[in-house]
């Protein structure tokens, strides 16, 4: 059985990751309406992700025997500056939701409550990777200019990332 402020901090924590779902699809929807069916794909793929993330700590908090307390979900920008704006907000994002990670940990291991801190460790490494994608993207749009048909390309490299992703072919 976890603490109670375990129980609360994980809670909170669940509702960030159901915003981050709720951020991507927005991104999605946005990328959608450009026309850039890729991008669309990829923060697809990222809210689904999202999902999946809070859903683990949803059950986590509930096998601990702790009760699940549903927040309100704020609503996320719906108008981006261009693609490459979205993936900096993305970044922006992802280093958010690690620091936030990194203070559940902290905070588990104050509280002595090793399960949890075991637990987290995965989201830790998933939030290494999460940052270096994006960078990764951020530099590839810069490096074309962000718009033409360099931009179509990487519209379609995120399509097929994407379609990977979804049959488990790809990172």
């Amino acid at each position: 059985m976890i603490g109670k402020k375990i129980a609360e901090e994980l809670n909170k924590q669940v509702n960030r990751e159901f915003y981050s779902a709720y951020f991507y699809l927005s991104m999605s929807a946005y990328s959608d309406f450009l026309g850039l069916k890729g991008f669309a794909n990829w923060f697809i793929m990222k809210n689904q992700e999202e999902t999946q993330h809070a859903m683990k700590i949803y059950k986590y908090i509930l096998d601990q025997g702790a009760q699940m307390k549903l927040l309100p979900v704020e609503q996320p920008p719906s108008i981006f500056d261009s693609p490459l704006a979205m993936f900096e907000n993305t970044l922006i994002h992802e280093q958010t939701v690690t620091q936030q990670f990194n203070e559940l940990v902290d905070l588990a291991a104050a509280k002595k409550d090793h399960a949890t801190h075991i637990f987290l460790q995965w989201f830790i490494t998933e939030q290494i990777e999460e940052e270096a994608t994006v960078s990764e993207i951020i530099h590839k749009i810069k490096l074309v200019g962000g718009k033409g048909d360099g931009l179509f390309m990487i519209d379609n490299q995120l399509g097929q990332l994407a379609q990977g992703m979804a049959t488990g072919s790809a990172g």
